[in-house]
């Protein structure tokens, strides 16, 4: 991914986390090939393995009502609490595409099982790409036979280069985590870089680990990360069809993470700042990005807080500010009236980088060209203060530039 994995302010790496060189953990292959779904010979099929026959799993999915063929049929037909198997591809996201959509997924789903040597009902299926447009399953099906004897420790490289679409550099990471009971490994691979707003984003991630977690204790962990990392981002406030995030654990370090222990509390914390790093960093790609926020909104009732946090993330006015590296905080303490209507006159307070511009509604005097210098930085922090206390949230955003719209603008041509 680009830069260091924890560059970032926002997220700390836990003492007890190191950064290794990659590869998958022990249990885990992984390969990848070109179907022809993209141009030029791009790969855009993957296929990752786990070989512990009694590997745990959890999964989450996109909150959306119009919902990837992908998406239904691992609801419908897999156990999400046992997976073995992820086949993901790019090029296409198998998304309103109807019956056919779901039997091509279905088709996949079975060639998947049967290179992988598993049942049917462990296999999850992913797809990105343009939305509308019928799948190829038959293709991927030729691809997944080549892949089985191409699966290996390091293929984790080229299967997240199977899943991207307009992202401009991989998201990937590899941890060495230190707990109690031993030292266990996590990797994961995510892509997105557009379309992606809290509910929680156009994305796909698959961790992987070889620590023993009961489902339940996976489920209870992925739940609570992804609440706080893909939950928390926004590039242009669209939900997407196709979000999918899986946590597969082989259990191969025999290193055993119990409920309630020293070592599901470290376990987590590492889970944690891998989501949030790699979340960070799909808010970093977003699709000709220069700049990312973070806001922070305090005060009144958590409902309240959360509508103004997103309405400032989300708001074209505020976004193309700091594309610009221009501190209009008016656009700020616009969006959070629009989001909070009926509440007038809303004693509101705002600071940019730590440097107060407003104060309960009302403009304050501040060092102008400080602030100018402030908003120049790559990551920029804005605190918003409303009426009462005891709430708080926060989300991620990028920038919106010129690029944003050239891609999108020529996404399908």
């Amino acid at each position: 991914m680009e830069g260091a994995l924890f560059a970032s302010r926002w997220v700390q790496r836990p003492g007890h986390v190191t950064e290794d060189d990659g590869g998958l953990p022990a249990g885990f292959r992984a390969a990848a090939t070109a179907a022809g779904l993209k141009p030029g010979g791009a790969l855009d099929v993957g296929l990752l393995v786990c070989d512990a026959p009694e590997a745990t799993s959890a999964a989450r999915f996109t909150r959306s009502s119009v919902v990837a063929a992908p998406v239904t049929l691992m609801r419908e037909r897999s156990r999400l609490h046992a997976l073995r198997v992820v086949v993901a591809n790019s090029g296409n996201a198998n998304a309103a595409t109807g019956r056919q959509g779901l039997d091509e997924a279905a088709r996949v789903q079975g060639a998947a099982a049967m290179a992988a040597g598993v049942d049917i009902d462990r296999v999850a299926v992913a797809s990105t790409g343009v939305i509308g447009v019928a799948l190829d399953g038959r293709a991927i099906v030729t691809a997944l036979a080549r892949l089985r004897p191409a699966l290996h420790a390091a293929g984790d490289a080229d299967f997240v280069k199977s899943m991207m679409t307009t992202d401009a550099f991989e998201k990937r990471a590899a941890l060495t985590v230190q707990l109690p009971s031993g030292r266990v490994r996590l990797t994961a691979q995510a892509k997105g870089a557009g379309m992606i707003e809290p509910a929680f984003a156009t994305m796909l991630c698959f961790v992987q680990t070889d620590a023993e977690l009961a489902p339940e204790t996976a489920d209870l962990l992925l739940g609570v990360c992804v609440k706080r990392s893909f939950d928390r981002i926004s590039v242009d406030g669209q939900l997407s069809t196709n979000d999918t995030a899986i946590l597969m654990c082989s259990g191969s370090s025999g290193v055993r993470v119990a409920p309630e222990s020293e070592d599901e509390l470290r376990f987590g914390e590492a889970l944690d700042a891998l989501l949030r790093t790699l979340a960070l960093s799909i808010v970093r790609d977003g699709e000709g990005a220069r700049r990312i926020g973070r806001v922070v909104v305090r005060g009144g009732q958590p409902a309240a807080v959360e509508r103004a946090a997103r309405a400032v993330a989300n708001s074209a006015l505020v976004k193309t500010a700091l594309h610009g590296a221009d501190p209009n905080w008016g656009r700020i303490a616009q969006a959070v009236g629009g989001a909070l209507r009926d509440g007038a006159p809303l004693a509101i307070d705002i600071s940019i980088e730590g440097i107060e511009v407003c104060a309960g509604g009302t403009a304050v005097r501040h060092d102008a060209g400080l602030l100018a210098e402030a908003a120049t930085g790559r990551e920029i922090d804005y605190e918003i203060g409303l009426p009462g206390e005891g709430a708080e949230t926060e989300v991620f955003f990028s920038d919106l530039g010129h690029e944003y719209v050239t891609i999108n603008a020529e996404y399908t041509t």
